[in-house]
């Protein structure tokens, strides 16, 4: 692509915008921990929620959506849409104890639910692990995401292509978030969230456009199938063909197999960044950055209603356009850039590549001042520095920041490929679920709980990995064999079942927590009773909560709500669209039962 003076005026502009965003509320960020990391715990639910949609929009995204539907269908990306039942979760199980909690960090909690060693032990460890190692692999595969669509953009080679993200790009990003804080990254994500969703929008209408319009595409896409033969899938099904064995590899569907581990496994059992069952990450770090609980519950909502219903189809358009204008990729993730640079108009590529910086940029910034939160509060100020000053942990907040731009740096040049990265941080989480929620609802989980989680799913994780030692275990080394779907399918299982085990096992093994540190705990978050009786005896002044039945019902509507929203557009686009307008009604009706349970719970608390 050749670039001209339009094209880069937008760039420079785009910088200069998201700059002066940083250099306007250095002031505001800089006046204490709470303010550079929560900022002040005084945000709106709009800006808090569209700043999660935005960090969960990066610029790795649309070649992945692009890379399983051109695999597995529009079906292959219940991978992440499965996620939907623990976001749900979040927003009316957990999200007002979380705000409750009055924590900095979700790493704090540690220290807030257990007691002694044990507890500082899993604080510490969590900070450096999640703070700089896991991190810090989040931001290598989506810089090497980025580095891919540099390269392609500006006709560098890979190595070049690096160094541009490395020496320009990443500093950038750095520099307006140590110097914005929160703040900084929350308006700068608003800002980039629109240009994102306005880019992608053009682009997959200019994809459809290359195939002729949606009735040429979806005929083509029908042809192909039928030259195909029997091993294709539709291509547009939203579910895979269970007419098929569960474990049968075909063509543009998603293997049954898998389906059934994504929808009644993986929301639950897996720690994954942004979707933690429970709520955790810079999820909770919106969440404690709120107003107060109720603004806390409506920014993870709308969160998850865009997330899910809003940004998905036009991905998927451009997705399916691919299959039909590039049918024998090696390489599938790449389609999505061959569009944007075969297909879109020249006059706007500026804005396009804008658009994909922002995507990078909004992502990066979030990860660098989550991080940056865990190292310097839960590590350098917890076991460090004591009693620094909160001027004296600002700085070190901003010199952490710099030091996670050059190891992810480091990290993106080590990693094969983007999927590589994303598949690491999945599997490693598989079977640390289940600890996760119930640590808010039943007393009897200790520190000893999570930690045998975490080290069962890694230690499990490593040996499924290990291949030659595998084989070497088991008399049937093709076990696990099959694609890359249906072997993640059974390792999921098998890794959720080992970690589960153990650590319901170490959970009963050990001694609960100290009553005075449970009665603290109670006393502020106030959880549902029934998992708390034995403590809540011992504090009569605080009146029950039994609300627990009540938020599963919400849980299930909005389920449905954004589930109906999903597939109602999509038949919308894609018919038949009488279908696509009941869904649409159902998503409507769902909603305004869950508007009017909201509306009677304020009115309550206001009482």
């Amino acid at each position: 692509m050749n670039f001209t003076i339009l094209d880069w005026a937008a760039i420079v502009g785009y910088l200069l915008i998201t700059l002066i965003l940083g250099l306007y509320f250095r002031s505001r960020s800089g006046k204490s921990m709470d303010d550079y990391f929560v900022s002040g715990r005084s945000v709106s639910w709009w800006l808090a929620g569209t700043s999660m949609v935005a960090t969960t929009f990066a610029a790795d995204t649309p070649l992945v959506v692009t890379g399983l539907v051109y695999t597995q269908g529009i079906s292959g990306n219940w991978l992440w849409w499965a996620f939907l039942l623990s976001g749900m979760m979040t927003v009316f199980l957990f999200a007002r104890l979380w705000r409750r909690s009055g924590l900095l960090t979700d790493v704090q909690f540690a220290e807030m639910r257990y007691s002694g060693k044990p507890a500082a032990f899993l604080r510490g460890f969590r900070a450096i692990y999640l703070g700089m190692l896991m991190n810090c692999l989040i931001l290598g595969w989506v810089t090497k995401a980025m580095t891919s669509i540099v390269a392609t953009t500006l006709g560098l080679s890979d190595s070049r292509a690096l160094a541009v993200c490395v020496f320009f790009l990443i500093p950038f990003t750095g520099l307006y978030v140590a110097l914005g804080g929160l703040w900084g990254v929350l308006w700068t994500d608003l800002f980039q969230f629109v240009l994102k969703m306005s880019i992608v929008i053009a682009v997959a209408y200019f994809a459809v456009m290359a195939c002729g319009g949606m009735s040429s595409l979806l005929a083509r896409l029908a042809e192909m199938r039928t030259a195909a033969g029997p091993n294709a899938g539709d291509a547009t099904s939203f579910f895979p063909d269970f007419s098929r064995p569960l474990s049968s590899e075909l063509i543009w569907t998603l293997p049954a197999l898998t389906f059934v581990v994504n929808l009644g496994l993986q929301w639950w059992a897996f720690w994954y960044p942004g979707a933690e069952p429970g709520g955790g990450g810079y999820i909770a770090q919106r969440i404690f950055s709120a107003k107060d609980e109720r603004h806390g519950l409506l920014s993870v909502l709308w969160f998850n209603v865009a997330h899910y219903a809003l940004r998905p189809w036009p991905w998927i358009l451009t997705a399916l356009s691919v299959i039909v204008l590039y049918p024998k990729l090696e390489h599938p993730e790449t389609g999505y850039m061959m569009v944007v640079t075969q297909h879109v108009p020249p006059a706007l590529r500026g804005i396009v590549v804008a658009g994909f910086m922002a995507a990078f940029m909004s992502t990066f910034a979030t990860q660098l001042n989550w991080g940056a939160s865990y190292l310097v509060a839960d590590f350098y100020r917890r076991f460090l520095k004591k009693d620094g000053t909160d001027a004296h942990c600002v700085t070190i907040s901003r010199v952490a920041t710099v030091l996670l731009v050059i190891v992810s740096a480091w990290v993106s040049a080590q990693l094969a490929d983007i999927r590589s990265g994303w598949q690491a941080v999945l599997e490693v989480g598989a079977g640390t679920g289940g600890v996760y929620l119930l640590r808010w609802y039943w007393w009897r989980i200790n520190a000893w709980s999570e930690i045998s989680a975490m080290a069962t799913a890694l230690v499990t994780t490593l040996v499924l990995g290990w291949e030659g030692l595998w084989q070497k275990l088991i008399s049937h080394p093709t076990l696990f064999a099959g694609s890359s779907p249906v072997v993640f399918a059974k390792t999921a299982l098998t890794t959720t079942a080992i970690t589960t085990l153990v650590w319901v096992v170490v959970t009963f093994l050990t001694s609960p927590e100290p009553e005075a540190l449970l009665v603290k705990f109670y006393r502020q978050v106030r959880p549902h009773v029934t998992g708390w009786t034995p403590i809540a005896r011992l504090a009569p002044e605080v009146p029950p909560t039994r609300d627990l039945g009540r938020n599963l019902i919400a849980w299930i509507l909005g389920c449905a709500m954004v589930y109906s929203a999903l597939f109602g557009g999509g038949w919308l686009l894609l018919g038949p669209r009488g279908r696509g307008v009941v869904f649409l009604g159902i998503a409507v009706a769902c909603g305004w039962a869950l508007y009017l349970d909201l509306s009677k719970r304020n009115l309550a608390d206001q009482a």
